[in-house]
């Protein structure tokens, strides 16, 4: 999956890109998921979505029982930052 963070991001690319498969567009939305058979509640993956790709996503995780929050990447940078 795809960081939300820039600076993970490998080779020094700074653009963050949706987690959907085939996909190379810019992300603008975090969807913050966990499985509670695997994790802690408090625990939070995430995958990154496009516009075009964010209910496909979103339902893909709300199906199973996963999705947790939707956010702007702007509003979970700024959450991450501690804004």
């Amino acid at each position: 999956m795809n960081s939300p963070n820039p600076q993970d991001a490998p080779h020094g690319d700074s653009a963050v890109i949706c987690s959907a498969k085939g996909c190379r567009a810019a992300a603008v939305w975090v969807l913050a998921w966990n499985n509670p058979k695997l994790h802690t509640p408090d625990r939070r993956k995430t995958w990154l979505a496009c516009e075009e790709h964010r209910e496909h996503l979103s339902q893909f995780l709300g199906v199973r029982g996963f999705l947790k929050d939707v956010v702007t990447l702007e509003e979970w940078e700024a959450s991450a930052a501690g804004h």
